[in-house]
């Protein structure tokens, strides 16, 4: 299977460049074709531009200042973010790709004023993402991060799409033990994608 990862951590030495690592050697043991889309390293711009807002519906132009992106995520059998969990949301870099890349036309289409999925070429959704809080405090705030991943980013994908995901709770208080466990179960989740 063709798997596009994208990959939003600024630092190289940092808790979550080992879970994308294990998350790419994982991915490729299984056999599978990875296309590893390190946003920081790209230099990823995540700013949608005023001429980028005013054409976001011309669906016969409005991906050509991220064409290359559009070709990956069109390419892909599977798409897995690797993030950490920032403010209860996406890093900034993420939540920009999915604003300039995720175009009318390309995630979605407009039909009769309505939006309709239109990535039915992705057939497996992951994330693999950390916490700096507990579980039971990402549950008592609404845990937005899950709910972009399992919803709204589900929602675009191939109707019968199976999603994962896999967090990491409270990194404030995590140990060397904690961490390679859950560097352990995504191997695991990740050797059977």
């Amino acid at each position: 299977m063709r798997v596009l990862v994208l990959y939003a951590h600024p630092v190289p030495e940092s808790f979550g460049a080992a879970v994308h690592q294990t998350v790419v050697a994982t991915l490729k043991q299984a056999g599978h074709e990875v296309d590893d889309c390190d946003l920081y390293a790209d230099g990823f711009d995540p700013v949608l531009s005023c001429g980028e807002r005013r054409g976001y519906h011309d669906t016969a132009s409005n991906t050509l200042p991220v064409a290359g992106y559009v070709e990956r995520v069109r390419a892909a059998e599977a798409l897995v973010l690797c993030f950490p969990v920032w403010n209860f949301g996406y890093p900034a870099i993420l939540k920009g790709f999915l604003d300039r890349v995720f175009l009318p036309g390309v995630s979605f289409k407009m039909v009769d004023g309505k939006a309709q999925p239109a990535l039915h070429n992705i057939r497996r959704l992951a994330a693999v993402t950390s916490y700096g809080g507990s579980r039971w405090r990402a549950f008592l705030m609404g845990d937005p991060p899950r709910k972009a991943v399992c919803r709204a980013l589900r929602a675009v994908c191939h109707p019968l799409a199976r999603t994962t995901y896999l967090a990491h709770y409270e990194m404030n208080l995590s140990t060397a033990e904690s961490r390679e466990v859950f560097l352990q179960k995504v191997a695991t989740k990740l050797a059977v994608f």
